[in-house]
């Protein structure tokens, strides 16, 4: 196949014009992509096209890495749950997969859901050009599948308000990795609504992510960042710099626990 024709498959991805204005998992500012920041992506998303269509899969929990996370010991900052729309379909081609995940609104603190191809979802100019993900049980992909397609996509799940360090056990918030974890426990079909699916994650044993976060940064933080705060964490915990929330690594090390999903597999 030649380059010319990978760039073409790889393009075919592409649903929905680039969501310039809306962020998650890196930094607002953002600069027209380089040629070589292009290849990238493309590069990553035929990549993690052919390891999911190799999975036989329908539907998976999907990682990237937008910011460099490693001083709080993580690799990943933002997912999404992404399904097949095609099969490939013929040899050396690759499948159609989506990706619906929430993205924050720059300089703002609100969020919304979006339905990308796999190329915009690896397009962000991330700090690393690397995927994760989980292959969900067959029930769990079962249930999914129709409400992903759906064009309202649960949105009784999708808390506007949006802080990237959202509780875990409160409504006040909801970050993007939050979304989909209250996907993974919802009930579609009956009434589903977040109080229920925290319940839920409460009784599967989900664990959030810990974060030790000093004073002065949470002060910092909360004067110059919308889409940051700290309201909705417990008193005390936030006042000793224990801030829990929503981490890619609590989802993937739950979905384990729970039996709901595979080991994590990388795409680079």
């Amino acid at each position: 196949m030649t380059r010319r024709l990978v760039l073409a498959g790889i393009f075919a991805l592409l649903l929905l014009p680039m969501a310039s204005s809306s962020q998650a998992g890196q930094q607002c500012e953002q600069h027209p992509l380089t040629t070589q920041e292009l290849m990238q992506g493309l590069a990553l998303a035929e990549a993690t096209a052919r390891s999911l269509d190799a999975t036989g899969a329908d539907v998976v929990v999907i990682a990237r890495a937008g910011q460099d996370l490693r001083r709080w010991e993580l690799n990943w900052s933002h997912m999404g749950l992404a399904y097949r729309v095609s099969p490939p379909n013929g040899a050396g081609q690759i499948g159609v997969w989506r990706v619906v995940h929430k993205l924050n609104q720059c300089g703002t603190s609100e969020a919304q859901l979006y339905r990308h191809g796999l190329g915009e979802f690896f397009m962000d100019q991330p700090w690393r050009y690397a995927a994760a993900y989980s292959v969900l049980t067959p029930a769990l992909q079962e249930r999914l599948l129709p409400w992903l397609k759906r064009p309202d996509m649960m949105l009784n799940l999708a808390q506007p308000q949006y802080n990237m360090l959202s509780y875990p056990w409160s409504l006040r918030y909801q970050q993007s990795n939050q979304w989909v974890l209250e996907m993974l426990a919802a009930q579609p079909g009956r009434q589903s609504t977040r109080q229920s699916a925290q319940a839920t994650l409460q009784t599967l044993g989900y664990v959030p992510g810990l974060i030790h976060i000093p004073t002065m940064t949470r002060l910092g933080a909360n004067l110059t960042r919308a889409n940051v705060a700290f309201d909705d964490q417990p008193w005390g915990e936030r006042m000793a710099g224990r801030i829990r929330t929503v981490t890619a690594e609590s989802v993937f090390n739950w979905l384990r626990r729970a039996e709901l999903g595979g080991p994590i597999q990388i795409v680079e």
